[in-house]
């Protein structure tokens, strides 16, 4: 799949592979293997940004954004990392496992995206990450079972 369908098609909190199509080097190549960490792997989609035009006539094109992990020192998370591709990125994605019905989105919007900022198993355990970790405008989406993409359209992949 490219990024425009995961865009399209794929719901936020979905995890997301994404490859360049090429063979994983050997571990003895330490800085080829970074190279292809950087472009393969797997992250939880945690927003989708439109296209939009600057005060000065610059667009910046839509756009998907991967939750790939945290680094953390002694169980407190010192930096969040993020990948974000633009729609007509090269790399292939698929989905690797969508939300399960039940399952609540914490999510905050900013400006004219959507930011999820949490997935908890159920309304109790996200109301207990939001009062650890408030944020101004935030709110609670459950995943419902509503009706999937085609099955054509999100490959999920084994």
């Amino acid at each position: 799949m490219s990024a425009q369908q995961i865009f399209a098609m794929a719901p936020l909190g979905a995890l997301i592979r994404y490859s360049d199509g090429t063979a994983r080097p050997p571990s003895r190549f330490t800085k080829k293997l970074a190279a292809w960490k950087r472009n393969n792997g797997i992250g939880r989609l945690v927003r989708k940004n439109p296209a939009r035009t600057c005060g000065n006539g610059f667009t910046l094109p839509a756009s998907i954004t991967l939750h790939a992990g945290d680094l953390s020192s002694a169980g407190v998370i010192l930096v969040v990392v993020h990948r974000t591709w633009s729609l007509t990125s090269d790399l292939q994605f698929s989905v690797a496992e969508l939300p399960r019905p039940g399952m609540v989105q914490i999510i905050q919007t900013f400006r004219d995206s959507v930011e999820l900022l949490h997935l908890a198993e159920d309304r109790d355990a996200a109301e207990l990450w939001l009062a650890k970790n408030p944020h101004s405008g935030a709110r609670l989406e459950v995943v419902g079972d509503e009706t999937p993409p085609e099955p054509a359209a999100v490959a999920v992949a084994a």
